[in-house]
């Protein structure tokens, strides 16, 4: 095909899948979502990629440098650009709005693909753990009927679907699975479905992280699916640590810091090493000292035995929660010297107690940069926040929440051999 294959992303957060499909060259021409803070980070990525397609990716380094504010570096884009990011929540009576902005950024072009997934706490397993009423009648288990309606109107050839695994076995008020409904709901719409639960670190990403991904081809037949390529590189999380400046809690920058040489890889091969731009977010949480003696513990424990500190085992005078019976491995070191760390997810926005720098000497939890290249977000990616300050917390939110952006390119990548 000729021409670059156009895509709108809905629920799309900081934009990790989309992220993914832009390097795989597709072309985006809109981002649904209703998070403020992701929205920003959204308008700022996309004015990265049209300046840096402008030759003109400097005003993007000096962004990063500080050297100009937010509204005046979206001064230096085309309108279309910031404006191709709708803040919205989807819903009835929101839509028709959305689809008015989407028809005008189309300008009658065609939509060849639709990408998203809607949250994922309402099928998450730990989600109806936690709720009383296991998420039934949370609205956000119908958001799926809305995703159909930009299928009934636009009518992209494909779409591709993720959310958590455990959206297969979430069930209804009357026991109905609700992915057996989509699937259904779906079909309806014209779209033949295919799925499959990949598991990121089987595709380069140094993380573990399961999730479901539904393709959806329009027309009839099946055989589609676009099962990416696998890769398992030769090495050890150590590689997203290794070349950034050593911090304590507390310590680090929102803006520029310096990195170490690098002789891997695996980080330009991944999509995050740039020496072109400057790494932002290198800033650890700042912690009290009891926490602080517990990441000690923790990251002993580790190195000497290989095992997880149990909540339990800690000194009497180190145990302020008065839950002990459950989330005893509260406390978890991000372990370096294994080929993938556990699952990062949005509660690191909360507290860093779950993600521990393994380092013993800096003695603190990770930082946004850190978590975002657990991720396998770029260097250069900038997360905002909804107002024109730095903010630890929207950005460990946004990064948690995100599809690896390495998973999503080599699903894109797939995808595009496959497109009929």
């Amino acid at each position: 095909m000729n021409r670059k294959l156009n895509f709108l992303d809905l629920f799309a957060g900081a934009g990790g899948l989309s992220e993914g499909f832009i390097q795989a060259g597709f072309d985006p021409i809109a981002h649904v979502e209703s998070d403020l803070a992701a929205c920003f980070t959204l308008r700022t990525r996309m004015a990265y990629h049209w300046l840096k397609n402008s030759g003109q990716a400097c005003v993007y380094a000096n962004y990063l440098k500080g050297e100009l504010c937010r509204q005046d570096f979206y001064e230096q884009v085309p309108e279309k650009i910031v404006r191709s990011v709708i803040n919205a929540e989807i819903g009835a009576e929101t839509i028709p709005d959305i689809f008015r902005q989407i028809d005008a950024l189309l300008k009658g072009k065609n939509l060849d693909l639709i990408v998203g997934g809607p949250p994922c706490q309402a099928y998450s397993i730990i989600g109806r753990s936690r709720d009383r009423n296991q998420m039934k009648g949370d609205k956000r288990n119908y958001l799926y009927i809305y995703y159909a309606e930009f299928l009934m109107r636009y009518k992209p050839s494909y779409f591709v679907f993720e959310n958590v695994t455990g959206l297969l076995s979430a069930k209804d008020e009357n026991g109905r699975l609700y992915f057996k409904d989509m699937q259904a709901l779906f079909l309806k719409c014209g779209y033949e479905t295919e799925f499959m639960t990949l598991s990121a670190e089987n595709y380069g990403v140094l993380q573990r992280r399961k999730r479901i991904i539904l393709v959806g081809r329009r027309g009839i037949g099946t055989g589609f699916y676009p099962e990416p390529e696998k890769w398992n590189p030769d090495i050890l999380v150590n590689e997203v640590f290794d070349d950034l400046p050593n911090i304590s809690a507390g310590e680090g920058n929102f803006g520029p810091c310096q990195v170490r040489s690098y002789r891997g890889t695996w980080q330009y091969e991944a999509g995050i090493r740039n020496e072109d731009f400057p790494v932002t977010w290198h800033k650890a949480r700042p912690n009290n000292k009891q926490d602080l003696e517990i990441y000690r513990i923790a990251v002993d424990l580790w190195n000497r035995e290989k095992a997880r500190l149990d909540y339990n085992a800690l000194p009497d005078r180190l145990k302020t929660h008065r839950q002990r019976d459950s989330f005893l491995d509260r406390f978890k070191v991000v372990a370096s010297d294994r080929p993938f760390s556990h699952t990062v997810v949005a509660h690191i926005s909360k507290d860093g107690h779950y993600y521990i720098h393994p380092d013993i000497e800096q003695n603190r939890s990770i930082t946004p940069r850190e978590a975002a290249r657990l991720q396998t977000f770029p260097d250069n990616y900038y997360f905002e926040s909804s107002n024109c300050f730095p903010g630890r917390t929207p950005a460990f939110r946004q990064i948690g929440n995100a599809v690896p952006v390495l998973l999503a390119r080599k699903i894109a990548e797939k995808l595009k051999e496959v497109w009929y």
